[in-house]
């Protein structure tokens, strides 16, 4: 019985929630905690600056999220994120047309990439600031031309950074994925969100009232 009343305590003072994204991607990965929120979308410029890594940019551009929002948002906790894909030192961008996610995918067969992935939380009702940045690697199977052929005519990721979905059928192209989190390759790290609302005080899952 105690128990379920700090847990209603804590559902009663959890500040309202906002995601900075408009990702139909990151939505669902958020409803997975089982918390209320609301998402809005950061208008920021994300050109990378120059000799800026990738690791260095996410990260940044996850702040620059986050302080578009402290004004807005006065008494809440802010989730913002930010993430980029790099094979052999490089970012890699959306193919937009088949020809280049062809490309992308020969380039990758046999071979690793890595996801780095920005993570801000800010709550602005305590002051309380965290950040954090998660680093994947995916390794891809030997990719053969029939393979790379069937896989984007059915899944036709032409949108998506490095031409595939690891949520849906991308995953029939990797052969191991290094990961703390295999969540944070779609796009939002949810066991270092989770470690974050415990720091604040709120121990994941809440039961909603």
């Amino acid at each position: 019985m105690s128990i379920n009343k700090n847990i209603d305590l804590q559902i009663k003072t959890l500040p309202q929630i906002i995601l900075g994204s408009t990702s139909p991607f990151r939505k669902l990965l958020l409803d997975k905690l089982n918390i209320p929120f609301t998402q809005d979308a950061p208008e920021i410029d994300e050109t990378p600056l120059l000799n800026e890594k990738p690791k260095e940019m996410v990260l940044r551009l996850a702040l620059k999220k986050a302080k578009v929002f402290t004004e807005k948002y006065p008494e809440h906790i802010i989730i913002t994120s930010d993430q980029c894909a790099v094979f052999n030192d490089k970012p890699i961008g959306k193919p937009h047309t088949l020809d280049n996610a062809i490309k992308q995918l020969q380039q990758f067969s046999d071979n690793a990439i890595t996801f780095y992935t920005g993570l801000v939380v800010s709550n602005t009702q305590t002051g309380d600031f965290f950040q954090y940045t998660d680093t994947t690697t995916v390794h891809f199977r030997k990719l053969s031309n029939s393979v790379i052929q069937n896989y984007l005519e059915i899944e036709q990721p032409l949108n998506c950074a490095g031409s595939f979905k690891s949520e849906g059928l991308g995953i029939t192209l990797f052969k191991q994925i290094d990961s703390r989190d295999p969540n944070a390759l779609i796009g939002l790290p949810l066991i270092a969100l989770t470690d974050i609302f415990y720091e604040m005080g709120f121990e994941l899952p809440l039961k909603r009232v």
